[in-house]
């Protein structure tokens, strides 16, 4: 098994290339060559180890702990699980004043914000507000990312609703609904909680970069439709999500079921909302501009609505929110019976769809900022506040993309814009929420609407068509699956087809002919550099793939067909014939045994042709396995080396002498 180093001597590429004298010469007598590695030995027990630690332990999280003191070791670990007593040492006034600047104008959105997300989950609109004052205190202390902001969202609100209305009726059995949201709410954060204790966060990156875009851009048009109830006052309207029934409930309620004056409500509020987010887009200065819109029409409208008592002619409001702090619901959790395994299940698949979006945007801001966020300490953050909402009468909270654009424009410095939003929030449930009474639904649905809006990606589903056209099936697959189907149907479209793409591309990996860049020793794609060319006698192949049991198969019949197109070839041009076939494996990462039979057979059918398999470049993994399994023996240890110049070097030469 050789490799050759440089030499300084003269001689000619073209020579060197193509294996003539001065090639086969040096490969003969020089002195200096290197040989194939192979790891050192370890022992099971040590290969199982490593092995797990790479997997959960990539980011060695106990570096810190190493050498301290014990005193020092728990003052770290409190800082583990509450970086607030880390950053917060060095907290300042200059810092205060952008976390309160940004922790009011965050409010501003998140209050009307929130009476209408907890009626899109079909809640009371006060555990919307209970959403944003309990969770954001929570994470303000356990939370890694500076600009998330906390609270109810549009996506989880929906799905949320959705599962939980195939159970109860949210109207005549609104007390058994409510105890079901809590339990779904209690084991999503336990969902989330245990995968980032058990570090088991790389489970949410299944859901493809693109099954997220047409997720989202098809509950946002679902979310959207939803809202057509309150915003044109129609009171007969579809239990159901998809768009057929949507638009058939819609038209069906046009001679009778429309309120005139509240569809004039919601269209001027909405255009007014759209004017004001054109506005801060076109100019980054007045962000405030559209943070502030939706409070600012709440309280036009109501107002409106309040003076001319419209509400007696038809228009809907959102009548009493219960006065006060939130109450405990921990006599509500359903902890045993059979609404357990339910609210296990709704709760597990809404909180994976809020873990998902809340990484999402932590990373994303993060990157703006250049700093580091720890994934599975926000996956504990958000679990444990879940988990603490769900006792004290909240429904899942998550990480808020609207509200979160608007806490990093607005300046914020610290999770502490959290803890003023909350405030804020607590004295609204203290003070004003009887101010309320009198805000139309429609103004409640035009907010919406306006924010759900911006989950649309039209510009990123375009990018993913023109990038990769499986990826544009799976996007497509999730958005008409939630459109026209259900939320729920949608997801489990978007993982379904995200897996089907990993299974496909496992099962069926790419292997490439390999030809010679002229002047070099440089052996690349002949279909990615067309001037490469073969070299006669040889056929050179490269797998892409760590090699498996489900994919070893159609890796050896993939080679054999480069093998015979190869002969094809050479009989039209009257070419010498192929004796050596090289198999470039520097990119295979790991073989099985099953991958290893697999190359016996290909040794073996290569035989009967009297074509020589010739390996190149194994890796660490691969050449122990090749050598424990004694497949180096069978092929020879000649006929393994450094890389396919050498191979190529070796191999031309005696191609061409015994042609």
């Amino acid at each position: 098994m050789k490799g050759r180093v440089a030499s300084d001597e003269p001689e000619s590429r073209e020579t060197e290339i193509t294996g003539g004298p001065s090639t086969q010469h040096r490969a003969e007598n020089n002195q200096s060559v290197y040989k194939i590695g192979f790891p050192p030995k370890k022992t099971l027990l040590r290969e199982f180890t490593d092995a797990v630690k790479e997997t959960l332990f990539h980011d060695e999280p106990l570096r810190p702990y190493k050498d301290q003191p014990v005193s020092r070791k728990l003052v770290l670990g409190l800082q583990f699980l509450f970086p607030i007593l880390e950053w917060g040492r060095q907290y300042s006034f200059n810092k205060f004043k952008g976390d309160l600047i940004a922790g009011l104008t965050i409010a501003s959105l998140c209050i009307p914000q929130d009476i209408g997300y907890a009626k899109l989950a079909n809640l009371d609109p006060q555990y919307g507000l209970y959403s944003s004052f309990v969770p954001p205190l929570i994470y303000a202390a356990m939370g890694s990312s500076r600009d998330i902001a906390i609270g109810p969202v549009a996506v989880v609100s929906l799905l949320l609703g959705t599962l939980i209305r195939e159970e109860f009726d949210p109207v005549k059995q609104k007390a058994e609904y409510f105890r079901l949201a809590a339990t779904a709410t209690f084991f999503a954060g336990i969902t989330q909680a245990a995968l980032g204790t058990l570090r088991l966060g790389f489970i949410i990156d299944f859901l493809s970069h693109a099954a997220i875009v047409g997720f989202m851009g098809g509950a946002a048009i679902t979310i959207a439709l939803q809202q057509l109830k309150g915003f044109l006052g129609v009171k007969n309207f579809t239990t159901k999500t998809d768009i057929v029934s949507v638009m058939k409930s819609v038209w069906g309620n046009v001679h009778h079921g429309w309120n005139w004056e509240t569809a004039v409500i919601g269209s001027a509020f909405l255009a007014f909302l759209l004017i004001t987010k054109y506005i801060g887009k076109r100019k980054k200065s007045l962000f405030w501009v559209p943070a502030i819109a939706p409070l600012i029409s709440v309280v036009v409208a109501t107002f409106c609505v309040y003076i001319t008592r419209a509400d007696k002619r038809g228009v809907q409001i959102v009548k009493d929110i219960r006065k006060g702090v939130n109450p405990s619901s921990v006599h509500k959790i359903h902890f045993t019976g059979p609404y357990l395994g339910k609210g296990f299940r709704i709760g597990a698949v809404a909180g994976m769809v809020a873990l998902t979006e809340a990484i999402a945007i932590g990373r994303t801001f993060a990157a703006m900022k250049d700093y580091q966020i720890d994934g599975n300490k926000e996956m504990v953050a958000l679990g444990t506040m879940n988990i603490i909402g769900s006792l004290t009468s909240c429904y899942i909270a998550t990480g808020s993309f609207s509200r979160s654009a608007v806490n990093f424009m607005a300046g914020c410095s610290t999770a502490v814009s959290n803890i003023v939003m909350s405030i804020v929030v607590l004295l609204t449930l203290l003070l004003i929420t009887p101010l309320f009474k009198y805000t139309p639904n429609a103004i409640l649905a035009s907010i919406i609407i306006s924010a759900v809006l911006n989950l649309i990606d039209i510009k990123g589903a375009y990018l993913i068509w023109k990038c990769d056209k499986l990826d544009f099936i799976a996007c497509m697959g999730a958005f008409f699956g939630v459109i026209f189907i259900s939320v729920e149907i949608g997801l489990l479209i978007a993982v379904s087809i995200s897996v089907a793409k990993i299974i496909l591309q496992v099962t069926r990996p790419r292997t490439v002919l390999l030809g010679n860049l002229p002047r070099t020793t440089i052996y690349r794609n002949v279909d990615q550099y067309p001037e490469a060319t073969k070299v006669p006698g040889v056929v050179v192949v490269r797998v892409d793939s760590a090699i498996y049991f489900n994919n070893s198969n159609y890796i050896k019949e993939r080679i054999l067909r480069w093998l015979r197109d190869e002969e094809d070839r050479i009989k039209e041009q009257n070419l010498p014939r192929i004796e050596f076939l090289i198999v470039e494996l520097s990119p295979v990462t790991e073989i099985d045994t099953t991958g290893i039979h697999g190359f016996e057979e290909l040794h073996t059918i290569l035989r009967k042709r009297s074509v020589q398999l010739v390996l190149a470049n194994p890796g660490p993994a691969v050449i122990e396995k090749l050598q424990l399994a004694k497949f180096t023996e069978l092929i020879g240890e000649k006929n393994i080396y450094l890389t396919v110049g050498e191979a190529v070097a070796n191999c031309a030469p005696k191609s061409r002498e015994d042609a």
